[in-house]
């Protein structure tokens, strides 16, 4: 999950807002020590040392220039001024979208190192593109690594998207050329170019790509880094925009356990914008980035809206209906429960979703939600399903006795079956507070909770 590059940084950020927060008003010594320490995690986070000298100055103009708003506590208004400028570097308040063609194709055309996950990102591109209504046609560029050309291929029969490529003995230029055509043919919207990397940066390799870029006229060269790499990642993005010059970043690897760095200096230092994030192994593993929302997040604060965007992706507006007409009647069951879970557990792992809702960071040990994924899923349905159909439209009627046959039958113990029970009663009247409150707007639906 993303939060977890960030957990450090995030962590520290909150420590030093929180002792901000001590007393009422803001100091010069205040400013300075928050300002130092602001420094300090970034420079451990792996943030470039230009990045961090430009955002601390910037940071720092403006609190000292600031008029402090009566409504706001002082180091909430200092907050909200690191939230605006992390937004600023990490791209702006809008997200860098792909570069259409004016008459598709869009020929989109992805370089980088060996190793960056160049091949895999390709796939997930296509397969977020698609999911969004686009046609996409995958091309084998990368003649060099004959796995490079089996893996794709692999990867676009397993999402059934097709795949281009003539093996390892034709040149990549005239491998793009005839994929072009092809896109044209089978009336494909987005062409996407998987092309050769290396281990390292070398002078043929250039070539070959900055020949490919000038030719085909790509809409799109998008520079994939491996998150984990740090500012070697900084670097070779800059090597790159150099020699071939790129249009937007991809970063992958951002569910790993990297400090964060590249994903805080790219931008700045590169001078392009992080377009998508690859935050696991599966298909639908990639986000568009958000900086506001990726700011948000390392700051803290959740980030509601992209919590909301993956539940529309697993729940369709049908079932959500037919869901809330199921809880104002009161005749949500055991079976519509495990339906919704199954549903949540396509949505990612329990805990990167639970770190999108705000201030998570204060209580996630005390939730021990790293500990509720896998284990926590099985655990739930292993019951639900060792009850009879009748248990699960009726759990009123489960008793003492039917308790410890269904423990007995998922490998379990009564008071997990208690558990879980409980666990339902209370998702039930929070789902009905959900359900009557739907049009509210959030203050309706908060209002229902509180009440």
């Amino acid at each position: 999950m993303v939060q977890r590059m960030f957990e450090a940084l995030s962590d520290k950020l909150q420590g030093i807002f929180g002792r901000l927060g001590s007393h009422g008003t803001l100091t010069e010594k205040d400013i300075d020590d928050a300002m130092r320490e602001v420094r300090l995690a970034l420079l451990e986070a792996d943030v470039n040392f230009k990045v961090v000298k430009d955002f601390v100055a910037r940071v720092r103009e403006r609190i000292t220039g600031a008029e402090l708003h009566r409504a706001l506590k002082p180091h909430e208004q200092v907050i909200a001024l690191v939230n605006e400028e992390l937004i600023e570097v990490l791209g702006g308040k809008e997200p860098a979208h792909l570069q259409r063609a004016a008459q598709p194709p869009t020929v989109v055309m992805l370089v980088g190192l060996q190793g960056s996950g160049k091949t895999t990102m390709a796939s997930k591109l296509a397969y977020h593109l698609r999911s969004r209504g686009d046609k996409p046609l995958l091309v084998a560029c990368d003649v060099y690594r004959p796995a490079a050309v089996e893996q794709l291929r692999t990867l676009g029969r397993g999402l059934n998207i097709p795949v281009w490529d003539e093996g390892v003995a034709v040149k990549p230029l005239q491998i793009a050329r005839n994929a072009l055509a092809e896109g044209r043919r089978i009336g494909a919207t987005v062409v996407i170019l998987d092309t050769a990397g290396r281990l390292h940066i070398d002078q043929q390799m250039m070539d070959e790509v900055a020949e490919l870029r000038r030719e085909l006229k790509p809409n799109d060269v998008l520079f994939v880094a491996d998150a984990m790499a740090g500012q070697d990642a900084v670097r070779a993005a800059e090597e790159f925009n150099k020699a071939v010059g790129i249009s937007g970043m991809v970063l992958t690897k951002m569910d790993g356990d990297a400090r964060g760095g590249a994903a805080l200096s790219i931008r700045h230092v590169v001078g392009v914008p992080i377009k998508y994030v690859g935050v696991g192994e599966k298909p639908d593993a990639i986000e568009p980035f958000f900086p506001d929302r990726m700011a948000s997040r390392i700051l803290g604060m959740g980030d509601i809206l992209t919590l909301i965007d993956k539940a529309k992706s697993a729940i369709g507006e049908e079932d959500v209906k037919g869901l809330e007409k199921k809880m104002k009647s009161g005749q949500f069951d055991l079976e519509d429960f495990i339906e919704q879970l199954q549903r949540v557990k396509r949505m990612g792992p329990l805990s990167s979703l639970v770190s999108m809702l705000p201030g998570f960071g204060q209580i996630k040990k005390q939730l021990a939600v790293d500990d509720m994924d896998d284990g926590f899923f099985k655990q739930v349905e292993a019951i639900i399903y060792s009850m009879t159909p009748d248990e699960r439209r009726r759990p009123e009627i489960i008793n003492g006795a039917r308790r410890r046959r269904i423990a007995k039958g998922s490998g379990t113990q009564p008071h997990d079956v208690n558990q879980l029970l409980k666990q339902f009663q209370e998702a039930k009247k929070v789902m009905k507070v959900m359900a009557s409150t739907r049009g509210r707007g959030l203050g309706g639906m908060f209002g229902g909770f509180r009440g």
